[in-house]
């Protein structure tokens, strides 16, 4: 693999407006030939994948299948039977295990409002409670529910967790160690999303489905599984240009690209293998633009996949591992105004309201002895304490009562305080800016969790 390419993309990521990279792992031929890790976030620390978490309960329902719990050509109806008189569309009633698990429940749009409103303690039969729209099997929605009941299906007929149910067919064996699930209801893991885990996990993860399901010479996943799983089951093009990787046809739980398959989910968490370079790239990011990234994949690494190994390159070898090794996020602000605080200062919302994260109540900057600052973050009965020290990211690691941030900021002139919060096992940071003229604040979310929680619990340790 030519390290120069790889570089090329580590320029162009960086470069790219609007992407927050923050880890990447290439893999080829077996070996990881390309690791990094954006400063402050590190290799051990789980990250929440959002969608990507549906290709982990497409292997879920792929041991099921294999075990004989379950059939994809089975109702989603027939699995829970105490849903049978309420459920009176024929096209809900002929919903098939292989429709949910392609995204062709159906319905032509997202359901997840209806189904989780129809009935909260209930979601499936809240979504079988809103009726398709088309004949199952005919169209594509990207579609929560859809996910949501074939993870329930498989808790259903496991008696365990997905996360229960992986652990020692998929994560023991490929040597997966700390995951989480958020979970609705209490016990059962969401399966559409709210996955939290390392890149490497993602890398490894791809490696076994590039292998067909073979791990270390054992085949743990039916390789007819992987191949059904990859292959397209239903079209989704929709006759423009836009997003042409979104256009390729879906599986069960994996999205087909212009080059290979992919897990991915919200705000740039990707999981790509590519068959035709025996390669697996998984990356975690915050952005908007997802197909900004794959684009620099396509443009960069895909022509610095060589067909033998390239000699005399020790050099550039050495040089793409040094930039490797010091990959920083460069801190939001660096320049910062000489203020005397006095008193701890407590700001409420600009306009009475925070509208962009309106459970925050109030916020209190307190100067520290030793030239640093304490923002604190009140929201209802909880708070959220975050420490700055100027210039630089200030990383502090979570406890039982706080999850793992860094943290960048102080005052910027004499009126203005400002900080950029990561929370680190996120894609996701807040800004925070307060006027000492007026003793407001606001806060934005840089890209919005899909997953609202408290900010103590923006994480994975809360939720265990």
């Amino acid at each position: 693999m030519d390290a120069r390419g790889v570089g090329a993309f580590l320029d162009a990521l960086e470069a790219a407006p609007g992407i927050e990279p923050h880890s990447l792992m290439i893999v080829r031929h077996g070996h990881v030939v390309a690791s990094g890790w954006w400063a402050p976030y590190t290799r051990d620390r789980p990250h929440l994948l959002y969608s990507i978490s549906k290709s982990f309960t497409a292997t879920a329902a792929g041991f099921a299948v294999a075990e004989g719990l379950m059939s994809l050509d089975d109702t989603v109806l027939s699995y829970f039977p105490e849903f049978d008189a309420d459920i009176t569309d024929p096209r809900s009633r002929a919903m098939l295990v292989r429709h949910v698990a392609s995204m062709a429940s159906g319905h032509l749009t997202e359901t997840r409002e209806q189904a989780f409103a129809r009935d909260p303690a209930e979601p499936v039969r809240g979504f079988l409670l809103t009726p398709p729209d088309r004949d199952p099997g005919t169209v594509f929605a990207y579609n929560q529910p859809a996910t949501y009941s074939l993870a329930a299906i498989v808790q259903r007929v496991t008696g365990q967790s997905l996360t229960d149910y992986l652990r020692p067919r998929l994560f023991d064996p490929l040597g997966i160690e700390e995951t989480a699930w958020l979970q609705r209801p209490p016990g059962r893991d969401l399966g559409f999303s709210g996955m939290f885990a390392t890149t490497d996990a993602l890398a490894r993860l791809g490696l076994l489905y590039l292998g067909d399901g073979v791990w270390e010479g054992r085949q743990l996943l039916p390789a007819s599984w992987v191949a059904e799983a990859t292959r397209v089951h239903i079209t989704n093009a929709d006759g423009t240009d836009i997003k042409p990787d979104w256009q390729q046809g879906y599986g069960f739980q994996f999205w087909r690209s212009r080059h290979g398959y992919r897990g991915d989910g919200a705000y740039g968490q990707f999981c790509l293998v590519l068959p035709e370079h025996d390669a697996v790239v998984a990356m975690t990011a915050d952005t908007e633009d997802m197909q900004a990234v794959l684009d620099l994949v396509w443009r960069h690494l895909l022509p610095a996949f060589g067909p033998a190994p390239l000699d005399g390159r020790e050099d550039d070898d050495a040089a793409l591992r040094r930039r490797l090794d010091g990959l920083r996020l460069p801190p939001t602000y660096e320049k910062f105004a000489a203020v005397d605080a006095g008193a701890a200062t407590t700001f409420t919302p600009a306009g009475g309201a925070c509208a962009d994260q309106p459970a925050l109540a109030e916020v209190t900057v307190a100067a520290e002895g030793d030239g640093g600052w304490t923002v604190s973050l009140a929201e209802g009965a909880s708070r959220l304490d975050v420490r700055l020290d100027g210039p630089g990211w200030n990383v502090q690691e979570g406890t039982d009562q706080r999850v793992p941030t860094a943290a960048n900021g102080g005052w910027t002139d004499p009126d203005t305080f400002v900080a950029d919060i990561a929370f680190l096992e996120t894609p996701h940071h807040l800004d925070v800016t307060c006027s000492r003229a007026d003793r407001t604040f606001t806060a934005r979310w840089r890209t919005t969790p899909l997953h609202p929680a408290p900010l103590p619990a923006m994480g994975v340790r809360p939720r265990r």
